[in-house]
């Protein structure tokens, strides 16, 4: 009787093993035939899954993206305003190790995206939801009072997603002075500065 092999599963084993090999690595250094060591395989197994190295990347990319949303869902569940954002920033920021190779891997994507439309969009359309859940979140802070009224919902939304990415690139070249202690302090500043006095 032929072995049945559950395909979704092999993928995401592909995947994690992409995003180890590359927070070890680096992007530019991890090989296929890397990955299908790390994953148990052999090097030809990868081709009918993933027939190049960069649609191995952008399903690891789409599967660190997946995973942060899931984490927000969970984590903001019942809340809103300013304590939305805050329980949101908190899973974005690379606060613990999981957190920090989820930046490894979305730095090298973004400059795989500087040259790619298709990665462009996709990264776009995954700020673009970000963004809109900042500005119903700031939305909600303003009807509430928690905010100042008249505050500019897409610029406050992209100031703040411009510090979490940024914060993401510095903890990845600087971890001991972007240290998660130095981020929470960051992130308790940019929370005072909406908080309306």
């Amino acid at each position: 009787m032929p072995k049945i092999v559950d395909h979704d599963a092999r993928r995401e084993e592909l995947v994690h093993a992409t995003w180890r090999v590359i927070a070890r690595h680096g992007l530019d250094r991890a090989t296929m035939r890397q990955i299908a060591s790390e994953a148990g395989f052999a090097n030809g197994a990868l081709k009918p899954y993933f027939p190049t190295k960069a649609d191995l990347v952008e399903a690891t990319y789409t599967f660190v993206f997946e995973s942060t949303n899931t984490r927000v869902a969970r984590k903001t569940a019942g809340l809103n305003g300013i304590e939305a954002i805050e329980a949101f920033a908190r899973e974005v920021l690379p606060l613990d190790e999981t957190r920090l190779d989820e930046a490894r891997i979305v730095i090298p994507f973004w400059q795989e995206a500087v040259h790619r439309q298709e990665k462009a969009a996709a990264n776009n359309a995954a700020m673009g939801q970000w963004r809109r859940s900042l500005m119903a979140w700031l939305d909600h802070a303003q009807e509430v009072g928690a905010a100042p009224e008249g505050l500019d919902l897409e610029i406050t939304a992209d100031t703040l997603l411009t510090w979490m990415l940024g914060a993401q690139i510095s903890a990845v070249m600087e971890p001991q002075r972007y240290s998660p202690e130095e981020l929470e302090a960051q992130l308790q500043l940019q929370l005072r500065l909406l908080i309306r006095s």
